[in-house]
């Protein structure tokens, strides 16, 4: 693990199309009992290198109910998002995920971590890469439809708070699905203690 770790760190596979330069963002154990899966780091990670150091970090671990020593212990939780670089602005956020990124390095990484039971995926980016054709029509039937990709994955939306009037208008959400997801996760890191 340490030595692919080492050459995913190192990629520049796509690194004329990042505008801040790459610098993948990921961590990850042969002993990670959950992964989290999102699309790629904004700005404020790219800077500091940590996954998730951002309000839609704070967001997530509010929904997963956990702290954030707790959840930055790469032997029990990886993160892992779909793109592993910044990939610039776009008109409404960030860009997508670069195409190159998951297909390069997301198989071996998973190979090589054999105790996952949970993989929690964030945003449309990630329930399309691990999904695929069994997603639903939109965003909030796949959400809703969360007890059909159990136990292997969970689907949330994005924690961004650019969406804060998807939460708005999705009340059930907060209600009925994050209860859930803090009983799967806490689950999935307890098995095998």
């Amino acid at each position: 693990m340490e030595e692919l770790l080492a050459r995913v760190r190192a990629c520049r596979v796509c690194e004329e199309h990042l505008p801040l330069g790459p610098r993948p963002v990921l961590r990850a154990s042969s002993t990670a009992r959950v992964l989290i899966v999102g699309q790629a780091p904004g700005t404020r990670v790219h800077e500091t290198g940590i996954p998730w150091n951002d309000p839609s970090g704070d967001r997530l671990r509010h929904w997963l109910g956990i702290d954030r020593e707790a959840f930055y212990d790469a032997s029990r939780i990886a993160i892992i998002p779909v793109g592993l670089c910044y990939p610039g602005k776009g008109v409404r956020g960030d860009m997508p995920p670069r195409p190159e990124c998951a297909p390069l390095w997301m198989p071996d990484l998973l190979v090589l971590m054999p105790n996952l039971t949970l993989t929690v995926l964030a945003g449309g980016h990630a329930q399309a890469w691990h999904l695929g054709a069994r997603r639903k029509r939109t965003m909030a039937d796949t959400v809703a439809a969360w007890q059909d990709y159990l136990p292997r994955h969970f689907p949330l939306p994005h924690p961004s708070p650019r969406n804060i009037l998807w939460f708005r208008r999705h009340p059930w959400f907060e209600a009925e699905v994050v209860p859930a997801l803090r009983r799967e996760f806490r689950a999935a890191l307890s098995i095998g203690n």
